[in-house]
């Protein structure tokens, strides 16, 4: 699953970048309050986190302005403003949710996974099912059959990634872009990498085999 930052001071965004990746998702990261609405309004988020302020636009004008053009992307704010009429101010913009400065990590992933979980429970499933793997979002269990499959959070956002697209080709820039961000460097050997590890989890023991390599031009999930 794919998240933005949208946070202006380095130590904390270099915080939470480094805890959410570690938890395996994919995150972009903006400095400022245009570049945050631009990435928003044009890229797909499972959870966007937004300080308040910010250079160049206020954080919760960038809320109101994805909230006008219809963006329903679940919206954490963040903000050093503890009282109770900011943090209503925040909800009553759009924010769906409000953490204060200073926080701890554990919590803010808490709240990201709880407004995924509440996503996924109204607009998606929480089981996804390709042949015989099967993935619980909300759970983060894989199995193939009966057997249990044990995926770094890595593996775990890529085999998603190929559970959500059964049957596409999916090329090393369409799979880098989803599962890492897009400061990614496509000279890189890391998609294959990767790739070769969740195959060797998935299909190793198996005669059938789901996973495929299409020579130059990339890799696809098929039953």
């Amino acid at each position: 699953m794919r998240i933005l930052l949208v946070e202006d001071d380095e130590k904390i965004a270099s915080f939470i970048l480094g805890g959410l990746r570690q938890s395996g998702f994919a995150v972009d990261h903006a400095a400022n309050g245009p570049d945050g609405l631009h990435l928003a309004a044009t890229e797909p988020y499972s959870v966007a986190i937004i300080d308040v302020m910010l250079p160049g636009m206020d954080g919760l004008k960038v809320i109101e302005e994805l909230r006008r053009r219809k963006i329903m992307t679940p919206i954490i704010i963040l903000s050093a403003k503890r009282s109770v009429e900011d943090r209503v101010r925040g909800l009553e913009t759009g924010g769906d949710d409000y953490l204060s400065k200073p926080f701890s990590f554990a919590e803010l992933l808490a709240r990201v996974q709880a407004l995924i979980r509440r996503a996924t429970s109204t607009a998606e499933p929480t089981r996804l099912t390709v042949g015989e793997l099967s993935m619980n979002l909300l759970t983060r269990d894989v199995t193939r059959g009966e057997t249990a499959v044990q995926l770094q959070p890595r593996e775990f956002a890529l085999l998603e990634y190929f559970m959500r697209n059964p049957g596409k080709v999916l090329s090393k820039t369409m799979i880098m872009e989803h599962v890492w961000d897009y400061h990614f460097d496509p000279q890189t050997n890391l998609v294959d990498v990767l790739v070769c590890r969740l195959r060797n989890k998935i299909d190793r023991d198996y005669d059938k085999k789901m996973l495929h390599t299409l020579r130059g031009v990339g890799y696809v999930l098929k039953e």
